[in-house]
């Protein structure tokens, strides 16, 4: 999979998972998938592309584009286990494996992946971002980390959890609706986990990586 369509990808799974859409299968113009996604239309377009060449969707010029028949399968399959799960389930999957795969792309996260890593926390505490283009520039970070951790089986197993987790926090309240405020608790835990990872150090990144995923998820927890 295209690194660079991996993120939208997952958002846009899971907004397919979370909305209701025409008995024809016609997803929402490019402009609202964008908009909805906090992405632009052409990262949008490359996660599209993907879906299209995986046959989950198919695009009839000046019609629009459609989730065919064999698609949802992957699609129901995310939704389905994501209502089966409980959050107790996702925090335990997320601490099985994200923590060691920052501890390995500590040990093999190349330059450039180093730097993706910063841009993508830049991008993140952008002015006026919303909290979609937050949850998009998440993504990145956490599936860039997930690459340079160098193992195609355990980078198989966080994009499919990372899809079911995006389907069970997709309609979540926020503090603050228009975005992330400038002092968001996982600004800190993101900038521990990337210094851990660019001075090679794989048990505090490992530390870090759980840290973030438990305090992300205690935040989350109704009071």
């Amino acid at each position: 999979m295209d690194s660079d369509a991996a993120p939208v990808l997952t958002l846009l799974q899971a907004y397919l998972a979370k909305t209701r859409l025409p008995a024809d299968g016609r997803l929402p113009p490019e402009r609202v998938l964008a908009e909805a996604l906090g992405t632009s239309r052409g990262e949008l377009r490359k996660a599209l592309a993907v879906m299209e060449a995986d046959g989950q969707l198919w695009r009839h010029v000046g019609k629009g584009t459609f989730l065919g028949s064999r698609p949802l399968a992957a699609i129901d399959e995310v939704a389905a286990l994501a209502t089966r799960a409980t959050p107790p389930d996702l925090v335990q999957a997320r601490l099985a494996v994200e923590p060691e795969l920052a501890a390995l792309a500590a040990l093999h996260a190349a330059p450039s992946q180093r730097d993706a890593l910063r841009q993508a926390l830049r991008a993140s505490r952008g002015p006026g971002q919303t909290w979609r283009g937050y949850e998009l520039e998440d993504a990145r970070l956490h599936r860039t980390i997930a690459l340079a951790a160098g193992n195609p089986l355990l980078l198989f197993l966080y994009d499919h959890l990372a899809a079911i987790r995006r389907v069970m926090t997709w309609d979540r309240p926020r503090a603050a609706e228009e975005g992330p405020p400038a002092d968001h608790p996982s600004f800190a835990d993101h900038d521990r986990i990337v210094a851990a990872i660019a001075a090679r150090d794989p048990a505090a990144a490992r530390r870090a990586m759980a840290a973030h995923v438990t305090a992300v998820h205690a935040a989350m927890a109704p009071a």
